[in-house]
């Protein structure tokens, strides 16, 4: 497999549904898995400072 394929969006969500599962087969579980840790990492938007001013 390439470097840069990555598992879409979708597919991440419903893979952590199948995992959360408590009726989902240990095949099912064990592939839903391997999707996820293809998925991208989740970033957090840059957090912002309120109220601080530069000072001159």
């Amino acid at each position: 497999m390439a470097n840069n394929e990555k598992t879409s969006k979708r597919v991440a969500t419903e893979a952590s549904k199948i995992l959360r599962s408590r009726t989902a087969s240990k095949i099912a579980k064990s592939v839903a898995g391997s999707a996820l840790t293809q998925a991208p990492d989740h970033t957090s938007a840059p957090k912002r400072t309120v109220g601080k001013r530069r000072s001159k």
